[in-house]
Order: structure tokens, then C-alpha cells, then sequence
């Protein structure tokens, strides 16, 4: 079965997760997460592609990302998957794929959600119980975005330069929007978006992606059982 084309709209945002095969880990060491970024760096650039946000985890990795052309994501993704497979696969004598299939990926409004996504994505480590603040991991673009650390990888989002007219306002406005978490009705919305790989946002998005796709942008409903499941359900057979 032919695979569904890619949500992809040029300088619309897209957030990505790229997993390890079977969840399995993909960064052993220090040098592996530094490798990654570097990688990243020259993917980004070539293909023209400006970073965001990021978050290395050890199985897996998000980006907040905008593409300057159609099929630019695509490939600086192949690129760094390419590459990195090489460099671990050199690195620890081992053969074989390293990643679960295709990166997952989503378009963001930039209304309101993407600067949901920016704290998602550097909230993961958060989540995972891996520290207590965002600012304790280091494989991610938090201290860049909160704190004014330099990170060649990271190009502001114009929604991010409008929490400030000078920077040290805008890392001040950055921070306050972590005070409080993602409420779960957001949560789940970035889970389903990135998992079903539709376009996350208003409405109004939404149409506006399926005008220029000319396809279905929103989230399908959750699984409603057949028929005959309900059937079984009701008649306990």
C-alpha cells in the first residue's frame, strides 16, 4: 500500500519525532547527542531548513522546525538519518537501521500553538521524570530559549520575537510561560496531531491547509468499534 503523502507546506512550522527502531536507544554517550547536533546544524543549513526547538532524548528526538520549500524537511531528515546511522554503526561496531520507520511529523499554527509546542517539546525531559527543571538537561534548546545560552543551532520563530522587543524581555516572557504546565486538553491535542500527522491548530488553520492540500487537515475521531463488536459487547457472546 502506497504511503500517504506528508502534511508539507512551505514556512509553515512542522513539529517532528524521529524514535529509535522499537523505541530502542539511540544516543549511548555524550559524544552520540553532540554528533546529532551536529549533524543537525549541516542538515538544517543545506537544506534551509530553521530549528526552533529541539529535544534529544535517549530514544528518541523532537524538533520544531520551518521548511523554506516543499520536500526541504524531508531532506534534512533522510540527511541526519543517513548520517548518524553511519556514525553509530562506525562508533559502536554494530549494522542495521537505527530509527522506527519515518519520522512522524505535523504542521503548527503559529496562533497559540506553537508556542505550545516549543514547551512541549522542551518539556519532555520534565515528563520522563529525567530533572525537575528544564534547565538541568542538556540535550535541548531551553537554555538557548529561557536563559540566552548561544546555540547555532536555533533560529527564532517570529512568534518567539514578539514576546519582546529586547532580548532579555523575551527570555523573561520565554520563562514565564513555563511557570504553569500544558493542560491536558493541549496535551493530548500534540500527542493525536503528531501521531495521526495532520495540521494542529484553529479552525480556521485547518481550512486553510485543506485549501492548499486539498486534503482532510484535522484529526480523525478515536476508533469507533463495528457493528458487530457492539453486537458482541451487548449480547456478552
Amino acid at each position: 500500500m502506497p504511503r500517504s503523502p506528508r502534511f508539507d507546506v512551505a514556512d509553515v512550522s512542522q513539529h517532528v519525532i524521529q524514535r529509535g527502531l522499537s523505541r530502542a536507544q539511540c544516543f549511548f554517550a555524550p559524544a552520540d547527542y553532540r554528533c546529532y547536533m551536529t549533524q543537525l546544524l549541516h542538515a538544517s543549513r543545506r537544506w534551509q531548513c530553521a530549528v526552533h526547538a529541539y529535544v534529544l532524548m535517549n530514544n528518541h528526538v523532537h524538533l520544531l522546525v520551518t521548511p523554506s520549500t516543499v520536500g526541504a524537511l524531508a531532506s534534512m531528515m533522510q540527511a541526519i538519518g543517513r548520517n548518524y546511522v553511519s556514525y553509530v554503526n562506525a562508533t559502536y561496531h554494530r549494522s542495521g537501521t537505527l530509527w522506527e520507520g519515518r519520522y512522524k511529523s505535523c504542521l503548527v499554527d503559529t496562533d497559540d500553538y506553537l508556542l505550545s509546542c516549543y514547551r512541549y517539546i522542551e518539556l519532555n525531559p520534565v515528563r520522563k521524570g529525567l530533572v525537575d527543571e528544564p534547565s538541568a538537561y542538556p540535550w535541548s534548546s531551553y537554555g538557548c530559549n529561557a536563559l540566552g545560552n548561544s546555540d547555532p543551532l536555533i533560529i527564532p520563530h517570529m512568534q518567539y520575537l514578539a514576546l519582546g522587543n529586547e532580548k532579555e524581555e523575551r527570555l523573561r516572557a520565554y520563562r514565564r510561560l513555563f511557570a504553569a504546565d500544558i493542560d491536558n486538553k493541549r496535551l493530548e491535542e500534540i500527542r493525536t496531531y503528531i501521531q495521526q500527522q495532520r495540521a494542529l491548530g484553529s479552525p480556521a488553520f485547518q481550512n486553510w491547509v485543506e485549501s492548499v492540500l486539498g486534503r482532510y487537515a484535522k484529526a480523525r475521531p478515536a476508533h469507533r468499534p463495528r457493528r458487530t463488536e457492539v453486537v458482541a459487547l451487548t449480547t456478552g457472546s
